[in-house]
């Protein structure tokens, strides 16, 4: 076309027409400016259709030589008239990048002259007029026109309403650029020069004390934040942090963690209320794209200060719309959250067009944070590790499942301790013992994985000298003890109470060997409750001891029923002992089944402790029925 540039590919024509789509459904948008750089990307259509698709470039000849002294001379001038220029100038590429920016131009813009270079000018203007911004620039590449509109830019003191003038200029021997002068609208009067006053730098000295408390502040609330997740939850961790964040130096916080090699969104929180609420389900819906910033922290675990973020740094939404235009972003600065050896994911806080733009103190202070971040998940992963260790470990502790044995019905329960979070030392079994079965119970002295593994070490010598013929349990149980003596288990012990149940004719006979255990309890049919002691030495403590050892009958309808000291040590929030009631209690569950025994009893302990168990609680009831047939092995009918 005549005066112009080349024809530009429809793609971009496309592009800027779904920007002003968006840009017109952008709360506080000019309509009037919209409409018009509507109108001006029409007539751009309509010149392409009657020029054409070919476009006419003009033939420049470059030379041989460099300019001459004279022209050099006269271009330094001009640099120097550019540079002090009494308005903001700015001479950007055909595309809108900004090539270069002169004093006044900066000084709008609240950032160095440097600090412009390279950088679209969309971004220093407000979100609603970007769009139309774009287009009218895009005019003046393709006509060679000058043009003018108004628009609202970012300055360091919030958006200023400004005239944008802008034109083509042309130079022999170099690419084609424009010239774009800004003016604001309500001209302000310069300031006057005066000298320095006492008061301004104390002034912002305090300021910077101010800032510097701020965020100490922030450090100090985060950290308390971290040490009191007692839940011990990476979720709740990040979702509390981002919450903390986005009320103090950040309108919009997002946290994006690594999922199995790839950044998945986890949290976003900005404003709230009214269209802001869709906002936000918006932004937490919405993948991190591989193109975005927080992709690119993740993968470099370099952070990145935008105080000006170009409207696509942040990927887009379902819809096409970039995601800081539905945000409202203007600024946004993204951090890796790492415990400074792996990346968990990024941290992005991002401010509005109206507020103030991140700076390099605001970059540190995030990066503190997402480090602290990380040292947290960290942590958290850990106790998660120890945890499903520890879960993994404790079943194999105790009976996948307890047998069936004819005329006795099992019924155990495992509660764990609420405020120490470790691997329990009680454990129980029920196996085939001679023409009977053995039953035993028992308690290890502490927690954790040596614990366990003592409790590994007395169930598997218990059961295992049980078969191999020990005739009564205090019998075993002693030289179950001799083999725990053997080991290094740090001067730990066990407690444990082992039972022989035989039947004989209609009676089930206990021979009940004791090692320091509390009980049992014998809960007869008609209600009669008679605990027995917890006698002799435990197990791994002293050599040769000698456990002492009972017998006892039991008949139909009467359950015999085991516990740990868990039970006995149960405290209410009066101080006082479930051990003072429990003969009471179960003298309430004669007659039922073990099932409803157990579940009564561990409801007891519950509502009695109010959920604040100090130590795990295993019980065991055995229920005798009916004695089987010596023929048959089944109950007698």
């Amino acid at each position: 076309m005549p005066g112009g540039l080349p024809g530009e590919p429809l793609g971009e024509l496309a592009r800027r027409r779904d920007a002003l789509r968006q840009a017109a459904a952008i709360p506080g948008s000019d309509a009037h400016a919209v409409l018009d750089a509507v109108l001006t990307e029409l007539d751009g259509a309509i010149d392409a259709l009657a020029a054409g698709s070919a476009a006419v470039a003009e033939d420049i000849d470059p030379g041989a030589g460099g300019p001459p002294d004279a022209v050099r001379a006269e271009r330094r001038l001009l640099q120097a008239v550019f540079q002090q220029a009494p308005a903001p100038l700015l001479l950007l590429e055909l595309d809108g990048t900004i090539r270069r920016a002169n004093t006044r131009a900066a000084q709008l813009l609240g950032a160095p002259t440097g600090y412009a270079t390279g950088k679209s000018l969309a971004v220093f203007v407000d979100l609603p007029s970007r769009a139309a911004t774009a287009t009218q620039l895009a005019a003046v590449a393709r006509t060679g026109k000058a043009r003018q509109s108004r628009c609202r830019m970012l300055g360091p003191g919030g958006p200023l309403d400004v005239t944008l003038s802008a034109d083509m200029i042309a130079m022999a021997g170099e690419p084609s650029l424009i010239i774009v002068t800004l003016l604001e609208d309500e001209a302000r009067p310069a300031p006057e020069r005066k000298e320095p006053r006492p008061e301004p730098s104390a002034a912002g000295a305090a300021a910077g004390i101010h800032a510097m408390v701020q965020r100490m502040d922030m450090v100090t609330s985060v950290t308390r934040l971290l040490l009191d997740n007692s839940t011990f939850s990476e979720a709740v961790t990040l979702q509390r942090c981002a919450r903390l964040l986005a009320g103090e130096i950040a309108t919009w916080v997002v946290v994006d963690v690594d999922r199995g090699g790839q950044l998945r969104r986890q949290f976003a929180v900005g404003p709230r209320g009214g269209k802001a609420d869709g906002q936000a389900r918006s932004v937490r819906n919405t993948e991190p794209a591989p193109d975005s910033v927080c992709w690119q922290v993740h993968a470099t675990r370099k952070s990145v200060l935008a105080a000006h973020a170009d409207a696509g740094a942040f990927g887009a939404a379902a819809d096409g719309a970039p995601l800081l235009l539905t945000m409202g972003a203007t600024s946004l600065m993204c951090v890796p959250i790492s415990d400074g050896v792996t990346s968990y994911g990024t941290l992005t806080l991002l401010r509005l067009a109206g507020e103030a733009p991140f700076e390099i103190a605001d970059l540190g202070l995030a990066e503190v944070l997402g480090e602290h971040l990380g040292i947290a998940m960290r942590v958290d992963r850990m106790f998660r590790r120890r945890s499903e260790v520890a879960e993994a470990l404790q079943a194999s502790l105790l009976p996948a499942r307890l047998p069936e044995v004819p005329g006795l019905e099992f019924a155990p329960a495992y509660m764990p301790a609420t405020n120490w979070p470790e691997i329990s030392g009680d454990f129980y079994d029920v196996f085939r013992q001679g023409e009977g079965w053995a039953v035993a119970v028992g308690d290890v002295c502490g927690k954790g994985q040596e614990a366990a593994a003592m409790t590994a070490a007395a169930r598997h010598a218990i059961r295992a000298l049980a078969h191999s013929g020990g005739e009564d349990p205090a019998g075993v149980l002693a030289t179950a003890s001799d083999v725990l003596l053997a080991g290094d288990y740090d001067e730990r012990f066990v407690t444990a109470k082992l039972a022989y149940l035989t039947w004989k004719g209609r009676k089930l006979h206990v021979c009940l060997g004791g090692a320091g255990h509390p009980g049992p309890a014998v809960v007869r049919a008609d209600g009669r409750v008679e605990i027995l002691e917890g006698d002799g030495l435990p197990l791994g403590l002293f050599p040769g001891a000698q456990p002492p050892q009972a017998t006892l009958e039991l008949s139909e309808g009467d359950l015999l029923f085991f516990y740990t000291d868990g039970v006995t040590e149960a405290r209410s929030a009066r101080k006082g002992f479930l051990e003072d009631r429990l003969a009471d209690e179960l003298a309430g569950v004669a007659g039922r089944t073990a099932v409803e025994a157990v579940r009564a009893v561990t409801d007891l302990v519950a509502e009695f402790s109010r959920g604040e168990l100090r130590d795990d609680v295993t019980v065991l009831a055995i229920k005798v029925g009916t004695a089987p047939d010596s023929r048959t092995g089944r109950g007698a009918g």
